[in-house]
């Protein structure tokens, strides 16, 4: 792990613990040429996921994606870092539940986040469900917070 202060690759870990979420582990280090200190995590890696998109191809699950699509839904909303780790990783847990081979669709792991944004914020569970429901105009908008 290469120090963020002087990028020097000596780093030793002076503390670990399990995080808040309980699903990753907070590891303190230090470096051993500039002793800046920082904290680094550790968590589950979904391995061997393909998507099937809607056209039908096939890709790599990407966990970057789901993250950019919840920073978006959630910009400007009131969410700490550690929060916003606890929703990735109970989305990821749900979509690893799912799966039974090594490939899901698109659409389910989009009901997915749905699912868990409709949970923790329902300013965020709309702007991402009008991106992935695809909402065409204002009424597909008053129906959805009707339903909320």
């Amino acid at each position: 792990m290469k120090c963020p202060a002087c990028a020097n690759e000596d780093t030793k870990v002076i503390d670990s613990r399990v995080a808040s979420d309980g699903l990753s582990i907070r590891r303190r280090r230090e470096c051993e040429s500039c002793a800046f200190r920082f904290s680094t995590y550790e968590q589950v890696e979904i391995l061997d996921l393909h998507v099937i998109k809607r056209d039908g191809s096939l890709q790599p699950y990407q966990r970057e994606k789901v993250e950019s699509g919840l920073h978006k839904a959630l910009e400007k909303r009131p969410i700490s870092s550690d929060d916003f780790r606890q929703l990735i990783s109970e989305i990821e847990q749900e979509i690893q539940k799912k799966t039974k081979e090594s490939k899901i669709e698109s659409k389910e792991i989009g009901a997915v986040v749905v699912k868990k944004l409709k949970k923790y914020d329902p300013v965020a569970y709309i702007r991402f469900a009008s991106v992935y429901r695809k909402f065409e105009d204002i009424d597909e908008f008053k129906k959805e917070l009707q339903k909320l």
